[in-house]
């Protein structure tokens, strides 16, 4: 029932579409009146700097509601966006990125939603939401309003790979800031009256647990800044870092450690040191077993794929989902290579992702909850 042109004709149209985080409005226009034609009654949910797009459409089947999600924006760089089509893959020609992260899963959802109304197939209540600034931390989706979504399951169309994969669990993200005090001085006249921040900040990060921790956990120190000249003793130097776990007791153990290491070491120095941390998002775990977990296994075999269910390093929006209640599958839909300007996608996966999306709406009336 997929229209192989129409969602390529639409995802070539988003693609065409420049959308960085906090530019979502040409794109959202696009979505707007498409989802419009389709049925749906769509609103935007404004927050400070962007919004999101929530539609819905009523159903025949007085079943549960359901919920489809992507982001509407894109990692840079997209201006002058370059593309072609080689062999049945879709792919930057280097100079930007593709922009199927997540171009391709709202086109997905476009062509499923399409196939759903020309075939008039009976369905639940549709929620659709499309959010904003996912690439800068899920802003759009800490700012939605769940009290205008009904749904307590969403398909979320924004992981990477072949289609045919299931996150089932993705990991909680602190990220942390530590400034490092030590005391000014003139290099050149009298260094041994100061403190340096950079030597202090440089035996803090050299005790830090750092990378993959165990299977579960990873840690990292990516950013270090300080010092105003070559001839200053450094006052200040600034680390941020984060580390990541499926495991909370082992995030906190990791992360406590983590700091009681960085304020021995500038204890050591002389240095003081000020920590601030920031949940950035709320691991979850679905199992397997779930019914809405099953549903899927079943509409990957009537598709003819088998089922790969997975565990994610990253956040997406379906962490956010989940922490407030609804059961959210984050599925592949296909793009491979994302954030870089090796990006591509196979058409095979447009088509394939529009199917699952189908099948998990007609399908989704006969779930067990």
């Amino acid at each position: 029932m997929i229209n192989r042109e129409r969602v390529l004709a639409t995802f070539f149209e988003l693609l065409s579409i420049n959308s960085p985080s906090y530019g979502e409005t040409a794109i959202a226009r696009v979505l707007s009146a498409r989802l419009k034609t389709l049925g749906f009654k769509v609103r935007r949910q404004k927050y400070e700097g962007s919004f999101n797009l929530i539609a819905k459409k009523k159903g025949v089947s007085g079943d549960p509601p359901i919920m489809l999600s992507a982001h509407m924006d894109t990692v840079e760089p997209t201006d002058g966006l370059s593309y072609g089509e080689f062999d049945g893959v879709i792919k930057s020609l280097g100079a930007t990125i593709l922009g199927a992260d997540d171009k391709c899963g709202m086109a997905e959802i476009l062509e499923a939603l399409a196939a759903l109304l020309q075939h008039g197939l009976p369905h639940p209540d549709i929620e659709v939401v499309f959010t904003s600034v996912e690439e800068r931390g899920l802003v759009g989706a800490g700012h939605l309003d769940f009290s205008l979504i009904k749904s307590r399951h969403a398909l979320v169309l924004d992981s990477h790979g072949r289609v045919g994969k299931v996150v089932l669990k993705a990991p909680t993200h602190y990220t942390y800031n530590m400034t490092v005090t030590g005391r000014a001085a003139h290099a050149g006249i009298e260094p041994e009256k100061g403190i340096s921040s950079i030597r202090a900040a440089a035996m803090i990060i050299s005790t830090l647990e750092d990378g993959r921790i165990d299977d579960e956990t990873t840690a990292n120190v990516g950013v270090i800044s300080g010092g105003t000249a070559t001839n200053v003793v450094p006052l200040e130097t600034f680390i941020k870092g984060e580390v990541r776990s499926h495991d909370d007791a082992k995030l906190q153990r990791v992360k406590s450690g983590i700091y009681d290491s960085a304020r021995h070491s500038a204890l050591k120095c002389g240095a003081t040191l000020k920590i601030d941390e920031k949940l950035e998002y709320s691991g979850f775990k679905i199992d397997r077993e779930d019914p809405f977990s099953k549903l899927l296994a079943q509409v990957f075999a009537a598709c003819g794929l088998e089922v790969e269910y997975t565990a994610s390093g990253g956040g997406s929006d379906a962490n956010v989902f989940n922490r407030n209640g609804i059961t959210a599958l984050n599925l592949s839909c296909g793009m491979q290579q994302p954030h870089t300007t090796q990006e591509h996608i196979h058409v095979e996966d447009l088509t394939l992702g529009s199917a699952v999306a189908l099948g998990t709406i007609t399908g989704f009336s006969g779930l067990k909850r």
